[in-house]
């Protein structure tokens, strides 16, 4: 093995390290938190601090990377390491955290091309890696532009996603685009349930794929509860982001004669479209059986998470593990099978 070689156990050492720095929460890393949210407003100290949360809890944990990897039969040492260029996005603190950490713990080194807007937690945690260890200098970079990596993983809009096609697909790649998700009610919910769907609505407000942004409900569906329920999250309207597409996509409707309800800082209004806009969720009617409805909505690209039936309950849509993967293409695998020409 060469010197400047990293076994997988030294990285899982490292990944271990690094969500036990993450969770006591050093002067660095709170300055690197509050210097993320001062660039950008939708980095909330709330929202930040739960999705580091949920990185140390559920992705840094000794056991569940060693079960995880477990799976893929990696070896102890990744002997022909390959190039692989991550473009992440910044619509959530450290979205991309998930490609970072698939790409190092399988060996291979990356190249990542950071969102402007997430540009300083990646790169303070990458800084601590390099502290630790010298030979992850030579395994983690970071490029404006990518060019001459071996395989690709970029994820975006529709539009960039035609860009990356165009540029990295010639290479062995993952092409990820716009997705969202969507619940699915019966009017049988509970207050809990309700509380818990808020959160699947709300979180990070509202800007992540697994944020939950068209309901679909039987005909006669009383939202009271749900509108009700909706506002533990009236504190959101203080962002004056956030606000100001309250007020902009409510005058839209407004204008345009459109049937709308409304709890102050949430709009809920009859649209076929999953995309909703910030502070607005769509909601559409069914006649058929729950079950029926989710196996086709699990089937449409546009879909990432159906809430409400099956694998993911009211309340979970946020809090991933391992192995749940975007757009349900398993990255681990991607670049386990990786092999350079």
């Amino acid at each position: 093995m060469k010197e400047t070689d990293m076994n997988l156990v030294t990285r899982i050492d490292l990944l271990e390290r690094l969500g036990n720095w993450m969770q006591q929460n050093p002067e660095q890393w709170q300055a690197a938190k509050e210097k993320a949210g001062r660039l950008n407003p939708w980095f909330s100290p709330g929202f930040t601090n739960l999705a580091v949360d949920n990185i140390v809890s559920r992705f840094l944990q000794r056991p569940l990377l060693e079960a995880w990897v477990k799976r893929y039969h990696l070896p102890d040492s990744n002997t022909a390491p390959a190039k692989v260029g991550v473009v992440m996005a910044g619509n959530l603190p450290l979205v991309g955290f998930h490609d970072f950490l698939c790409v190092f713990i399988t060996g291979h080194k990356i190249v990542i091309k950071l969102s402007s807007k997430d540009e300083v937690l990646l790169k303070t945690i990458v800084e601590q890696l390099y502290e630790w260890d010298e030979r992850t200098r030579d395994l983690i970079q970071f490029a404006e532009v990518l060019k001459g990596c071996d395989a690709y993983i970029a994820t975006g809009s529709n539009n960039s996603g035609r860009y990356f096609d165009f540029y990295f697909g010639k290479y062995p790649h993952i092409i990820r685009k716009n997705r969202s998700s969507v619940a699915i009610l019966d009017g049988k919910e509970t207050p809990d349930m309700l509380s818990a769907l808020a959160d699947d609505i709300q979180l990070y407000f509202g800007l992540g794929c697994r944020n939950v942004t068209q309901l679909y409900v039987p005909e006669g569906y009383d939202f009271i509860p749900l509108l009700e329920a909706l506002k533990k999250y009236d504190h959101l309207a203080d962002n004056h982001k956030y606000k100001h597409n309250f007020d902009y996509h409510l005058a839209l409707l407004i204008m345009n004669s459109k049937f709308y309800m409304n709890n102050g800082s949430v709009v809920l209004a009859e649209n076929v479209s999953p995309f909703s806009p910030v502070s607005q969720v769509h909601y559409q009617y069914y006649n058929q059986p729950k079950e029926t409805l989710a196996t086709e909505l699990a089937k449409d690209e546009q879909i990432q998470c159906v809430v409400g039936v099956g694998d993911i309950p009211f309340g979970k849509a946020q809090y991933p593990e391992l192995s749940d993967y975007a757009d349900g293409v398993d990255t681990m695998q991607f670049l386990s099978d990786l092999k350079l020409q």
